[in-house]
């Protein structure tokens, strides 16, 4: 009896050493997923070859019992540092524009894009009264296309991946698209196609949806350039991750042919998105714009 009793003594040890090596080892590999994915999120120091490099810390501000941290972080400062490249760009094309009536070097690189966006872009969406918008939609275009090719660069990160900043865009983009609007149309036509044109007694219906309406474009902007540029990081570094749990290199190539071609792949994402983004918000403004224009032409 009492080896029997040893036994079931020693089989319940057994199973309780396997268990807690399963879940050491399960652990150990969602250690692994969470350092490799702390690459992709935002951090108080940025990363170089040899350690990190702290960026500098403020104590968060009070206001209006709110307290909002004004601390650099890696994402404001590859923000920051994707301004200066677009403002770098633009005066360097300018210059050499300026100089020459012949369009070259930079200057006719930079052309290729601002002809594009004018002819492909703005003046479908929002006619000829649309090339006014000229300054802020290129902007709008070079900024979140090197916002998103930082990400790109070793030791680089992707600001746009960051929700905050994805949602700065979309505020702007829904002051821009309501401003051109009210411009357009003036302020009376503007309150006007609030109530969808119908009769009135349906008002409390429709304005509702058209005000809701105002707030799910930039929304939609915001969402869609966020979710796509960390979605792409997210998969290229769960490729990568792969490597660590098989803890072997002969599964090494096949993760890293992979992660090569996703990231080819996000060059063109890249492009994309700040097209995408450039487009949509040039459409949702020539709506608004068009309004006073299809009711002038009834007229």
């Amino acid at each position: 009896m009492s080896s029997i009793i040893d036994t079931i003594k020693t089989s319940s040890h057994t199973i309780s050493g396997i268990t807690d090596t399963v879940a050491a080892h399960t652990e150990h590999k969602e250690n692994i997923f969470v350092e490799l994915l702390h690459h992709t999120q935002d951090s108080p120091y940025l990363e170089v070859p040899f350690g990190h490099i702290n960026l500098p810390h403020f104590p968060p501000v009070n206001i209006f019992g709110i307290e909002i941290d004004f601390s650099i972080t890696k994402h404001v400062f590859f923000l920051w540092v994707s301004a200066i490249i677009v403002l770098f760009i633009a005066v360097a094309a300018a210059r050499k524009n300026t100089k020459s009536k012949i369009p070259k070097g930079i200057g006719n690189f930079i052309e290729v894009f601002v002809v594009f966006i004018r002819d492909e872009i703005v003046i479908p969406n929002m006619g000829k009264e649309g090339v006014r918008y000229m300054p802020y939609l290129l902007t709008t275009f070079f900024f979140i296309l090197i916002m998103n090719l930082t990400g790109l660069v070793p030791y680089g990160s992707t600001s746009t991946s960051n929700v905050s900043v994805t949602a700065a865009l979309a505020i702007i983009a829904f002051v821009m698209i309501q401003s051109s609007a009210i411009r357009q149309q003036g302020i009376g036509h503007y309150l006007a196609h609030l109530t969808g044109g119908v009769h009135w007694i349906l008002w409390p219906i429709m304005i509702p949806i058209e005000v809701l309406g105002l707030f799910t474009k930039p929304f939609a902007l915001c969402i869609r350039l966020f979710a796509n540029m960390t979605g792409g990081h997210i998969v290229i570094v769960s490729l990568i991750g792969l490597i660590f749990i098989f803890k072997t290199i002969w599964v090494a190539p096949i993760p890293i042919a992979f992660a090569v071609g996703i990231n080819i792949l996000e060059l063109f994402v890249a492009l994309l998105q700040a097209y995408i983004f450039t487009m949509l918000t040039s459409l949702f403004m020539g709506l608004g714009m068009q309004v006073s224009s299809s009711k002038e032409n009834s007229h």
